[in-house]
């Protein structure tokens, strides 16, 4: 592949989770300073997309639909075609450079010889196993003769809609610190019981009076596109009945982050909510299973780190969840 020169449209193609779009914010970051004046896109997906609405760095953000997250009633083949549409419109637009911070995925590829630009970056400095994601991503930019430390992650959240969110809380809620539980998690090895949500949210309410929000992914566990926790939400909240407390059910991305960005705190397993409050700048308690913590760690924010030798969040006892909320900075 070619060494790129002084680009006037590139494109970062970023199609994966969320976690890994909030990770590669960093980079956007670094392509403006580097670049004022370019036109900076990204295709993402459908899913992962909205965590970049707001975002002072790019100019356009292109989504298109994976066939495993089409609405209800939408065909395969209304979504290919409104892929193929997607591609045949940035491929108008002459891209210049196509940025893959996620590496030599096959899919990623492959669209970005679809778009056709006049050169494809792929990260290939040799980084160690240790290195976070976001400096994974970030290494892409070495050949623009960016190296240094990446900087914080970037979500911006939505203010008049946490302003109507906030308007919507309990009485019991106002002028308390709030701290945000959330409890789902993608990984079964990464969920932590309901009862110990509500036996520390119970401690850390008698100790500083503080109140919570609940988030979760909403949803029936047994909806087989998007499975969710409606039902482990409504049991905690029934466990937290003389708590000052408020489930906040999000249909949309937006939706979390704007409630996440009411908060204090965050308390929740590694996920894409987890990356969502780093990027808002919250300090945060994380429980880690069986994922990578030297990589998915929240960066660039204070943090408490979970992870028992069995690499199975249910093993970490509601006093060791407290310990680590009061060595955060803020507790």
């Amino acid at each position: 592949m070619d060494q790129p020169g002084q680009p006037r449209k590139i494109l970062v193609i970023r199609r994966d989770n969320i976690g890994d779009l909030v990770c590669t914010t960093p980079l956007f970051a670094a392509l403006r300073a580097r670049f004022p004046d370019a036109w900076i896109g990204v295709l993402a997906n459908s899913y992962n997309a909205p965590v970049l609405v707001g975002n002072p760095d790019i100019d356009e953000v292109f989504a298109y639909t994976k066939l495993k997250h089409r609405a209800r009633g939408q065909g395969r083949l209304a979504a290919l075609w409104q892929r193929l549409a997607l591609v045949w419109n940035l491929r108008r637009r002459h891209i210049d450079e196509v940025i893959l911070p996620g590496g030599m995925q096959a899919s990623a590829l492959r669209f970005a010889r679809w778009v056709a630009p006049r050169h494809v970056v792929v990260a290939s400095v040799n980084l160690a196993n240790s290195a976070h994601e976001v400096e994974r991503s970030f290494a892409c930019l070495a050949k623009y003769g960016i190296k240094e430390t990446p900087p914080a992650c970037k979500a911006i959240a939505d203010e008049p809609l946490a302003a109507r969110i906030a308007a919507t809380l309990p009485a019991a809620l106002a002028g308390r610190r709030l701290i945000a539980l959330h409890l789902s998690a993608r990984k079964p090895r990464q969920r932590w019981p309901v009862e110990r949500f509500a036996a520390l949210a119970r401690q850390l309410h008698a100790a500083h009076a503080c109140g919570f929000l609940l988030f979760w992914s909403p949803g029936a566990a047994d909806d087989p596109l998007h499975p969710g926790d409606d039902a482990k939400a409504a049991e905690l909240v029934a466990q937290m009945g003389d708590l000052p407390v408020a489930a906040v059910k999000t249909h949309h991305l937006s939706e979390l982050m704007a409630g996440l960005s009411l908060c204090a705190e965050v308390i929740c397993s590694d996920g894409g909510a987890m990356h969502i409050a780093a990027g808002l700048g919250k300090p945060i308690v994380c429980f880690f299973g069986n994922s990578d913590a030297a990589r998915w760690h929240p960066w660039a924010v204070p943090y408490a780190l979970l992870q028992p030798a069995s690499c199975d969040v249910v093993d970490i006892s509601v006093e060791e969840a407290l310990a680590a909320w009061r060595r955060l900075p803020t507790a």
